[in-house]
C-alpha cells in the first residue's frame, strides 16, 4: 500500500506560550517545537501496515521552513520520503487552508490511505483529516482505534472510539483518509540507524499553492488569568448554612 502520513510540527508542551504583539498568535522565534502525539500515533500505524502489507510510507508537512524537522525525525523513525509544503503563513493557518494545501501537494501520488492524527496539539480543531478527504475526493474515518486492510480488494475495516464507552466497526473503500486517536499503538523510537538513513532519504519540498481565503479569523489570544473571590453569606446560622448548600449545588455544582 502506498501510505500518507500528515505531520505537524506544534510548540512543546512545556514551553509557556508569548503572544506575538498583536496577540493573534504566539512568538514563533523563542518557542520551541516538537511532532504533534497524535500525528506520532498515525505514523507508527502506517509503519505497522507497512511491515504486515508491505509498500511505502510517505511523511507530509506543511509549514515553514523548521518543519522540516520533524519530517525528518519521521525518516528516522521508519518513513520512506517525505514532502514538505512550504510556506510561512502556514504556521497559524486554520484547518481549512491547512488541508487544502496539503491536498494540493498530494493529489498526483494518488496515495491508497492516508493517516493523520485525529487533532493537533496546539489548535485542536480536529478537522484537518475530514477537509483534506473532501478536497480529494475520498472516503474517511474519524477517531480510529484500529485498523485492518485488505491491499487486494482495497477494502478496509476500521474500528471507531464512540462515546460513553462505545466502538464501531465500519467497511471503507481505498482510497480513503483515517484520523488516528492517541494510544492506537505504542511508538516507537528512532535508532541510532535509522537516524543516519534519514540524512539520506528523499524530503522533497513543494512551494504551497496560491493562498486560500482562510474560513477562520483569531481576533485574540491570551493566557488564562486566575483570579480569587469571597463572598460573605449573611444571616443567621441556619440561613447562612441553607444558602452555602445552595450556592454549592446551584451556582458551584459541587455538590448534587
Amino acid at each position: 500500500m502506498k501510505i500518507a502520513v500528515c505531520i505537524k510540527q506544534v510548540p512543546t508542551r512545556d514551553w509557556q506560550p508569548r503572544l506575538n504583539d498583536t496577540a493573534t498568535w504566539i512568538r514563533d522565534t523563542e518557542a520551541t517545537f516538537e511532532t504533534n502525539e497524535p500525528d506520532a500515533y498515525a505514523l507508527e500505524e502506517a509503519l505497522r501496515l507497512k511491515e504486515k502489507l508491505g509498500g511505502e510510507v510517505v511523511v507530509c508537512g506543511a509549514g515553514p521552513a523548521r518543519v522540516a524537522q520533524v519530517l525528518r525525525e519521521a525518516l528516522a523513525r521508519g518513513a520512506d520520503r517525505g514532502i514538505h509544503v512550504h510556506a510561512d503563513t502556514l504556521a497559524s493557518a486554520d484547518a481549512f487552508v491547512t488541508a487544502t494545501a496539503l491536498a494540493d501537494a498530494m493529489r498526483d501520488e494518488q496515495f491508497d490511505l492516508i493517516l493523520t492524527g485525529l487533532q493537533s496539539d496546539d489548535q485542536g480543531f480536529a478537522q484537518t483529516g475530514v477537509i483534506l478527504a473532501e478536497r480529494l475526493a475520498m472516503s474517511h474515518a474519524t477517531i480510529v482505534m484500529e485498523v485492518q486492510a485488505d491491499p487486494a480488494a482495497r477494502r478496509l475495516r476500521v474500528k471507531r472510539e464512540l462515546e460513553g464507552g462505545w466502538f464501531q466497526w465500519i467497511g471503507l473503500s481505498c482510497p480513503a483518509v483515517l484520523t488516528i486517536q492517541s494510544g492506537i499503538n505504542q511508538l516507537r523510537y528512532a535508532t541510532l540507524k535509522g537516524i543516519m538513513a534519514a540524512k539520506k532519504k528523499e524530503l522533497r519540498t513543494v512551494a504551497a499553492a496560491a493562498s486560500t481565503v482562510s474560513k477562520l479569523t483569531i481576533a485574540k489570544l491570551y493566557v488564562p488569568e486566575k483570579a480569587k473571590t469571597t463572598r460573605m453569606i449573611a444571616g443567621t446560622p441556619a440561613e447562612a448554612a441553607a444558602e452555602l448548600v445552595r450556592v454549592l449545588r446551584e451556582d458551584a455544582r459541587v455538590i448534587a
